[in-house]
């Protein structure tokens, strides 16, 4: 229905999320004011039939007590009933029902993932520093709270405060049709209300981040503790993981308590301002009353609206409070999630080409930021179609070296092309579509074999899913694979990263990814590393055939794999110290020489030095 399309639930943001909040909000809310302000045109209707029903109730009074009861149903007073039955019969459900669908159907359900998609589509755009820096439940917590968030204070602001100022306004204009000194006693009492809400809401609106702060990193906890629940067991650390959540919650609870208090004191104190506005206002018309100054149906209305507002005032209170909590959770999710940590295209970025498969590094030097670590002054050049391995111990450089043909990073000094065309000029999609990848820590989802494999080429074919599965020598495996809730094969589900599978098995299935990708250049770092030497030796045989026409890049510590390769370099501390074929290498009895010697087909010794 067009009536419930009128917000666009997945619409792109307009340019980054700004880190201010009322213009962080704006941001998240762009392309759907139209709606919210017919919703609240809607909710303010509403609420000015609140006056307008004490109005209709004091007239009825009035008619009532000026009329002989034998003649009552006669003339004007039948007019003003009939109309007065067609207000509650009609206008006001109609309306009332109008403002409820606007609510529930426009606003509520499209704010949601319009606020979400748009800060998740931010966030997978980070660059991969922003996620080491943080927890993952933690970054997701923050996502969905923002947009939980910014979704109640759209929902309340219409659905209590539009309707709200209206019923106040309506209220106003009934009192000084009464009389203007009933309506300034409400004035009074208004200012009153009104500056206990600016001295709490601030208050609540801190206490509500520190809350949502807190149980963000309850969920940053246990979703850490969860993901490497294997680690935790292995290590008999039950104890200890379980000390660091209840830390945690604990803190979560000291902030809910520190929010809980001042709920309640805020309660005390609304329930005691509302009870003195219908002793008020009844009370002083009641006076003028006594004097002739007022009708007893100006008693009943005035009556009629002090109660309502009096009891309006409790839900309005606390859903301002709510907004107010909102807008705290708000606040941080946005200091969490807006920074700029991120690699961005170039303004006028193409769409990279790799016709042959060229690559140069010129001069490049990377170190994370800090003063040793990563490359530095590397000057490599690979031909197309070229075979390279990449052989260096723990922290020589070799993951470096691959983050940055990736444009994971940046360099910090040269350049890097494909074909001669600068990585900074084209975008990174396109970049890393070109880009087929094997790692020894192989990324796999919660979902089917299939799903996981089709994430090389999801448009390729059964028949082509089927090929790269078998030259991956999974086909057979995946034939047996059953998940718990009976999914066979390739439907089955694979369970988060993969933790149903042997290493074996998960290197297998990115094996069959990449080659289901084809891209013209290959990534292999430690690609057989969790396989048995017969599966292996199989897969080694795929790989050659795989590899033909692409050129490779292959990091291994068990150089055996190598043996094969058309030039391998050697990195130490960040620079390439040697290169040249296997028999050249040993030939030169350097740094590859003495590797070969000590691990006699093993593997090269391990730094305590992190890539």
């Amino acid at each position: 229905m067009k009536f419930e399309s009128l917000i666009d639930p997945f619409g792109h943001a307009n340019g980054p999320p700004p880190q201010t909040l009322l213009a962080f909000i704006r941001w998240a809310l762009a392309d759907s004011w139209r709606a919210l302000s017919l919703a609240a045109f809607l909710s303010c209707l509403a609420g000015g039939l609140e006056a307008g029903t004490a109005l209709l109730m004091g007239l009825i009074v009035d008619s009532v007590a000026d009329s002989d009861p034998t003649a009552y149903f006669v003339g004007g007073n039948l007019s003003l009933l009939i109309g007065g039955a067609l207000f509650f019969l009609i206008a006001r459900p109609l309306i009332f029902g109008l403002s409820s669908a606007a609510n529930s159907v426009i606003v509520g359900p499209n704010i949601n993932p319009l606020v979400l998609s748009r800060l998740h589509r931010w966030t997978l755009g980070q660059s991969v520093e922003f996620f080491d820096n943080d927890f993952a439940g933690r970054i997701a917590q923050k996502q969905m709270q923002a947009a939980s968030a910014i979704t109640e204070v759209a929902v309340e602001s219409i659905n209590v405060v539009a309707f709200a100022l209206a019923s106040l306004f309506g209220a106003v204009a009934l009192l000084l049709a009464i009389d203007g000194r009933v309506a300034l006693i409400f004035l009074v009492w208004l200012g009153g209300y009104f500056l206990l809400i600016r001295w709490f809401l601030p208050r609540v609106r801190v206490r509500a981040a520190g809350r949502a702060g807190a149980r963000a990193m309850v969920s940053g906890q246990v979703v850490d503790t969860i993901t490497n629940i294997k680690t935790v067991k292995l290590f008999a650390h039950a104890d200890h993981e379980d000390r660091a959540a209840l830390a945690a919650m604990g803190r979560f609870r000291d902030k809910a308590l520190d929010f809980g208090r001042l709920a309640a004191v805020f309660r005390l104190a609304l329930m005691t301002l509302a009870g003195l506005l219908p002793v008020l206002l009844i009370g002083c018309t009641l006076w003028f009353w006594s004097n002739g100054q007022a009708s007893t149906g100006d008693i009943v209305a005035a009556g009629s609206v002090s109660i309502r507002i009096a009891q309006m005032t409790g839900w309005v209170s606390f859903a301002l409070m709510g907004i107010y909590a909102s807008v705290g959770e708000i606040e941080d999710g946005m200091h969490s999630l807006t920074p700029r940590v991120r690699l961005e295209n170039a303004p006028d970025a193409k769409d990279l080409k790799v016709p042959q498969g060229a690559i140069l590094f010129d001069h490049t030097s990377f170190a994370y930021g800090r003063a040793v670590g990563g490359v530095s002054d590397i000057t490599l050049s690979i031909a197309p179609g070229e075979k390279l391995g990449i052989v260096g111990a723990s922290g020589a450089g070799k993951s470096t070296l691959v983050a940055l043909l990736l444009r994971l990073y940046d360099p910090e000094e040269g350049a890097l092309s494909i074909d001669g065309v600068d990585l900074r000029a084209v975008s990174q999609e396109s970049l890393r579509r070109q880009i087929g990848m094997v790692t020894q820590e192989t990324a796999m989802f919660n979902r089917s074999a299939r799903d996981n494999i089709l994430y090389g080429r999801p448009d390729a074919t059964e028949a082509e899913m089927f090929a790269a599965a078998k030259k991956a020598e999974a086909h057979d495996f995946i034939l047996t694979l059953r998940d718990h809730m009976g999914r066979k094969g390739y439907e089955a589900h694979l369970g988060e990263r993969g933790v149903k599978l042997s290493g074996g098995q998960r290197q297998r299935i990115a094996l069959a990814r990449a080659i289901l990708k084809d891209a013209p250049i290959l990534v292999l770092d430690e690609a057989t590393s969790a396989l048995d030497s017969e599966v292996e030796s199989a897969i080694q045989h795929a790989l050659e055939r795989v590899m033909q026409g692409k050129t490779v890049l292959a990091i291994a510590h068990r150089l055996s794999t190598l043996s094969q390769m058309d030039r391998i370099i050697v990195l130490d501390q960040g620079r390439i110290v040697e290169q040249g074929t296997h028999e050249q290498l040993l030939a030169a009895s350097g740094l590859y020489a003495r590797y070969w010697d000590k691990q006699s087909g093993g593997f090269i010794g391990m730094g305590d030095v992190a890539e």
